[in-house]
């Protein structure tokens, strides 16, 4: 028996699915795979003999036409045939992803993918994101609304691993007519542990790489009314000059209480505005007392230091800050969550 996939006359295929060609008690013989305009689309015998599949994705909104012969049990040949039409998509969504190609990353570096519009078919997204690690990881994917899913590892990642994604979205139906545009990867490694944790009862930083203190440092966070959310964030992004200005949260700059001030170095922790930050101008209130607007205040020397061992991906723990608790959706602070809690916003 000679089965072709996609069927005689199919309507709406996904162009991203591959079409197959499999035999039942015999060998495949030649297989064609042709568009309207005579291209022929490439495509692989099955090393057993049993079938055939295609090997490059097809296009949107055209038709195909599959030839396939195969040899039978008893030696006669065996013919098939099927023509069939691609889906044209209501619209295309892109697909973004937060891994710059070739990096180090820290170990809890979350894995986030974004598209433009609203997913609503979240289990087939889930099905085009794979993530591979060497050595093998156990993780689970999240979802931040619709438009936004994460996935990250269980525990921390271990130093060394190697990570690989691949979006393979295109052609993918994402539910309610849209389908991915065009497929992304990238790929990186994850570097030395580093965990900075601030404390704002003494008034320190501590800062551990692979479990060992290397570097404690005096620090002033959120003063009252301003105090530093608690918890577990990850660093986002680094800056060699940088302005501050609480409009960013609300607050204009010629307002009481507003500012904008320009920083050296700045690290950053949060959406909501979380920095540790080079504040030379508050250098005699670090290791002391809690000044600032939320940020973590650092000397000029010192954020220097962090910026320059540390990368996108470490972690940095604030506790003790008198603040509320750090929420999972500001920033890459996935760490909030336990895993449970992490799992059960999967599909």
């Amino acid at each position: 028996m000679l089965t072709l996939s996609p069927a005689k006359d199919a309507k709406d295929v996904a162009p991203g699915e591959p079409v197959s060609v499999t035999v039942k008690d015999g060998k495949v013989g030649e297989v064609t795979l042709t568009g309207a305009d005579g291209k022929v689309v490439a495509g692989k015998v099955r090393a057993d003999g049993s079938g055939w599949d295609s090997a490059e994705p097809l296009g949107y909104h055209k038709t195909y036409r599959l030839a396939a012969t195969a040899t039978g049990a008893d030696g006669k040949p065996v013919t098939a045939e099927s023509t069939f039409t691609t889906a044209k998509p209501a619209r295309q969504l892109d697909v973004s992803v937060n891994l710059v190609d070739g990096e180090t990353v820290g170990v809890g570096m979350p894995l986030i993918f974004t598209f433009t519009g609203n997913v609503a078919d979240k289990a087939a997204a889930e099905k085009a994101l794979k993530v591979t690690a060497e050595p093998a990881t156990e993780g689970a994917f999240h979802w931040f609304g619709d438009k936004q899913v994460t996935w990250r590892p269980k525990e921390y990642w271990k130093s060394g691993t190697k990570i690989k994604v691949d979006a393979a979205v295109y052609g993918k139906p994402l539910g309610n007519g849209s389908y991915g545009r065009e497929d992304k990867g990238a790929s990186a490694t994850v570097g030395d542990k580093l965990v900075a944790v601030a404390d704002g009862g003494t008034h320190q930083m501590t800062v551990s790489i692979n479990d060992k203190e290397v570097k404690t440092m005096p620090t002033s966070m959120g003063k009252p009314g301003h105090n530093t959310p608690a918890g577990s964030y990850t660093v986002m992004s680094e800056h060699t000059g940088y302005t501050m200005n609480s409009a960013t949260y609300g607050v204009p700059e010629d307002a009481p209480g507003g500012y904008s001030t320009f920083v050296q170095y700045a690290v950053r922790l949060s959406y909501s505005g979380i920095f540790y930050h080079s504040a030379p101008w508050s250098v005699r209130q670090q290791g002391h007392s809690n000044v600032s607007h939320g940020c973590l205040n650092l000397s000029t020397e010192n954020t220097k230091w962090l910026m320059d061992t540390s990368k996108k991906g470490d972690i940095v723990t604030v506790q003790n800050s008198g603040g509320p608790k750090l929420e999972p959706t500001d920033g890459w602070s996935v760490w909030q969550l336990s895993w449970d809690e992490w799992r059960a916003g999967g599909n």
